[in-house]
């Protein structure tokens, strides 16, 4: 079986599971062309449904949240998501070819959710975004202001300028050991700095450690670094470039990755400093535009919000910092912060449970308690199979730490 005849024997799947619509778009503004952009409901519906808007840009939403759709309608919730164009179901045109580069703009995702609500017959709706998707969320805000009811923000993006930000708190967070949780950690991510050990990259390793694992398996693992044994961090680096490649209908970042090198400046010139998240992106993801501009300008957007808004952040995320959520509820003039100190990055996807939680309150209009049950939801565990997880490094680190030690890096670091 062809590649071509696999994408479509999952696509025909996908596309006769309950709810699932096709809606016809144009391919880009201006175009008699069109595509089938796809989307799914489920649950009893209701007059604010909850529209869940993915991170990325790259992740798919039909195949990929079913079974967080199936536990959000066990929840109550009524449940819109759209397949991002240019991704899984919507990603080709009617001749079966991938969608042309004019057709992948941060602006025409926005109005294509616009569109699904019309399509929907919804006239508002309750917008949840995580990451990237809070700057898609935050766009129909400010181009369509009268679809939204409510907005939730997870782990949100404010503009480009982030990046300091973010090069802040993961050098303050893992190299300055300027938070109480990782001041024993810094030395060591120093050393392995200056052993040129720590890399952009794996920095970004060490943060994805730290933030979802806990700073004693971060420890544990910085110390088999130290002692030269990498077969985990190896695993890890690892799975996390493979996170970053093309899964069909899961994540295809290929064409979309415009959106975010073009208009949203991922790979930002690097400052040459250590653990620079921009670097990162560099050496993990191949480069397909040069940023030009953002589409919004969201400082000045955001005051003229009027709905209610729940900014969620974790006190671990070191991928959209605090600081960032921070201010964008200095710039709503209705937002309450959720604040979860042990929680890294996006609820929707590793804090579950009180993702689900916070949305089902937002849909009922509780916003008023939920600040101050922000230690109830922060304890809410992970669902299982993240907990597995990390539970299976830890149990791997701590097998590897019997294993001997591997000479070459271990000289690495003595001439360091």
């Amino acid at each position: 079986m062809t590649m071509n005849e696999k994408r479509r024997k999952v696509h025909d799947k996908l596309a006769g599971l309950p709810g699932v619509r096709p809606l016809r778009r144009p391919v880009a503004p201006g175009s008699d062309e069109e595509f089938d952009l796809y989307y799914v409901r489920a649950g009893r519906k209701s007059a604010h449904p909850l529209v869940i808007i993915p991170g990325g840009p790259g992740v798919a939403s039909l195949q990929l949240y079913r079974g967080l759709r199936r536990r959000a309608v066990a929840a109550g919730l009524d449940v819109i998501m759209v397949e991002h164009r240019g991704v899984g179901m919507s990603r080709h045109n009617d001749s079966g070819a991938d969608l042309p580069p004019q057709a992948i703009t941060i602006e025409q995702v926005v109005d294509d959710v616009a569109a699904v609500l019309d399509d929907a017959h919804v006239e508002s709706a309750v917008i949840y975004g995580t990451s990237y998707g809070t700057y898609i969320a935050a766009g129909l805000g400010a181009r369509h202001p009268g679809r939204v009811n409510a907005m939730i923000l997870d782990s949100p993006l404010l503009s480009h300028n982030d990046i300091a930000v973010a090069r802040d708190a993961i050098r303050g967070r893992l190299l300055q050991g300027d938070d109480p949780e990782t001041a024993a950690l810094a030395p060591k991510v120093r050393q392995l700095v200056d052993a040129g050990v720590m890399t952009a990259s794996a920095g970004q390793v060490a943060a994805a450690v730290y933030g979802y694992g806990g700073t004693s398996l971060l420890d544990r693992q910085l110390d088999l670094l130290l002692s030269g044994r990498i077969w985990l961090w190896r695993r890890l680096s690892r799975f996390m470039t493979v996170a970053n490649r093309k899964m069909p209908y899961r994540y295809e970042v290929d064409l979309v990755s415009r959106i975010a090198f073009r208009e949203l400046d991922y790979a930002a010139e690097p400052d040459g400093l250590p653990l620079d998240p921009a670097l990162a992106i560099r050496e993990t993801l191949h480069a397909t535009a040069f940023f030009e501009a953002e589409p919004y300008d969201l400082v000045a957007e955001l005051p003229r919000f009027r709905w209610p808004t729940v900014v969620i952040s974790g006190g671990r995320d070191l991928t959209t910092p605090t600081a960032v959520a921070e201010r964008i509820v200095t710039l709503l003039p209705n937002a309450v912060l959720l604040a979860l100190p042990s929680m890294a990055h996006s609820a929707l996807d590793f804090r579950e449970p009180a993702a689900l939680a916070i949305a089902a309150a937002v849909c009922r209009g509780e916003l008023d308690g939920l600040a101050g049950q922000a230690p109830i939801l922060d304890a809410l565990r992970a669902r299982m199979v993240v907990r597995l997880l990390w539970k299976a490094v830890d149990v791997a680190a701590a097998a590897e730490g019997v294993l001997p030690a591997l000479p070459q890096l271990r000289r690495r670091l003595s001439v360091a």
